[in-house]
């Protein structure tokens, strides 16, 4: 399985999937823990998270995968949503709450 295969299925096998630097507990930039921070006040306590530190084939290859260059990534059912600067705009217009939401 290639490296985009490999992407496809992370981000199509949970329903919130943050590629980030380092892990919810020990963010490794500022932007990824703005990015955990924001998931947690909109409801999301556990996002399945991807360490792209630890694979350097994932974080080349998921900046290719939603034609999108900086990290963190967020994806929800299956769809890129954006970094870290939009997850804030998303969450202070109430889009993102609604967006990660259970449905039901």
């Amino acid at each position: 399985m290639d490296t985009q295969d490999r992407i496809r299925e992370t981000v199509t096998g949970h329903p919130v999937v943050l590629f980030m630097k380092g892990s919810p507990q020990f963010p490794q930039c500022g932007f990824s823990a703005s990015a955990i921070q924001i998931l947690k006040a909109s409801g999301v306590d556990k996002p399945f998270t991807v360490d792209v530190l630890q694979d350097e084939e994932i974080r080349q290859a998921i900046k290719h995968y939603a034609n999108w260059p900086t990290i963190p990534q967020l994806y929800v059912n299956g769809e890129f949503v954006g970094g870290a600067d939009i997850l804030r705009e998303m969450y202070q217009s109430g889009e993102l709450q609604q967006l990660v939401a259970p449905k039901g």
